[in-house]
């Protein structure tokens, strides 16, 4: 079994990568295309992978942010996110892993609760991003979040790290999880 370790590659000067983790393929290619268009200071690297562990007979850079993308009208797509996690090392959920929940706007085609998707992102202690990526003016949106959360991560960004962009994305009011 592999792990993703956050600093297992030097990191190349002016780069920054992203890793999107779903099983929707067209989804995800929309979305990596948007944040491809984006003004961005550094090159920016975007990789899709429909499941982890990555293959280990791949070479790529250094990853900056892990997204793990939950289609809320799959449960498979749930199940495909869980499985993954443990492919990650825990030092990369100190503020360089978020989860993105898409399809939330049709809630009465979710075959997910809204609610199992926040107790996967609390007991993780990272960040939850609603989107609904077929909407374009949403995908371009997030599409930014996405590339300044990356600039941010990747150490960019001067004056700010990934483990205080993640206390400042935690909300003040979250629930405890005897409260989940």
């Amino acid at each position: 079994m592999s792990v993703l370790r956050p600093l297992d590659k030097l990191p190349k000067l002016n780069t920054a990568t992203i890793l999107l983790v779903s099983t929707e393929d067209a989804l995800l290619q929309q979305l990596a295309d948007s944040m491809l268009r984006e003004d961005c200071a550094s090159q920016l690297n975007v990789h899709l992978a429909k499941s982890l562990p990555l293959p280990s007979n791949v070479t790529r850079p250094r990853i900056d942010l892990i997204v793990f993308v939950v289609n809320l009208h799959s449960k498979y797509s749930l199940q495909n996110v869980e499985e993954s996690l443990c492919h990650v090392d825990a030092s990369f959920f100190l503020g360089k892993v978020c989860f993105l929940a898409t399809g939330a706007g049709q809630e009465s085609h979710c075959s997910i609760h809204h609610n199992t998707v926040v107790t996967l992102a609390h007991t993780y202690r990272s960040p939850l991003l609603f989107c609904d990526l077929k909407t374009e003016d949403f995908r371009v949106t997030m599409a930014q979040r996405l590339v300044r959360m990356l600039q941010i991560c990747a150490g960019h960004t001067p004056g700010i790290s990934a483990l205080s962009l993640l206390s400042l994305l935690q909300s003040p009011e979250s629930p405890s999880l005897e409260d989940l």
